[in-house]
């Protein structure tokens, strides 16, 4: 249940931060968040990180789509079954269906998160999401999968891995 109510809040929270954004912005507008840190820029992204591959938005949205199957493949599968692999697969999905959902329905992606300290392109709560869960999954990955999830070679009632050892 909590890994639903973690996905499901992910894109809530993604797609009202982009709704805000679209109703008191206009393109390329910005209002201050926190003074000299970040502010809220209206930006509309055709292309993937830092805009690379402009204008390809079937190309993201079907690469996007075999991401996310490949993650959810793991989860219905249950190959991650740890509570951090799985809040980082939560985090992915719904970090990337909520940039989905942009691609699909207006074209193109609703980003308006920038830094003011450094010179970095500007992003979205749904690509903040992806990042965090990217890192998760890294961690669980090296820290917690072999100890919680990778499974043997043998099976419940399979003789043949233990016979081959004979």
């Amino acid at each position: 249940m909590w890994y639903a109510i973690l996905l499901a809040g992910a894109i809530g929270l993604d797609q009202l931060l982009k709704w805000w954004v679209t109703s008191h912005l206009e393109v390329g507008q910005s209002a201050p968040l926190l003074p000299g840190v970040v502010q809220l820029t209206r930006l509309h992204n055709t292309g993937a990180a830092w805009s690379s591959f402009s204008g390809k938005t079937g190309l993201l949205a079907a690469v996007t789509v075999v991401l996310l199957a490949a993650v959810v493949y793991l989860v219905v599968k249950k190959i991650v079954r740890h509570p951090l692999g799985l809040s980082a697969a939560m985090l992915v999905l719904g970090g990337g269906i909520g940039n989905m959902i942009d691609r699909i329905f207006r074209g193109y992606v609703v980003d308006m998160f920038d830094l003011q300290f450094m010179d970095y392109p500007i992003f979205n709560l749904a690509d903040i999401f992806v990042v965090m869960g990217v890192i998760l999954g890294a961690v669980y990955y090296l820290w917690f999968y072999d100890k919680y999830d990778k499974r043997s070679g043998k099976e419940p009632g399979d003789d043949t891995a233990a016979d081959s050892h004979k």
